[in-house]
């Protein structure tokens, strides 16, 4: 249950830089 919590929050920092690199690009 901790390894699911750790990937879901990497995938949404993930989706997070991409979104704020996206607004810079």
């Amino acid at each position: 249950m901790f390894l699911m919590d750790m990937m879901i929050s990497v995938i949404f920092f993930i989706l997070l830089i991409i979104c704020i690199l996206v607004g810079v690009a």
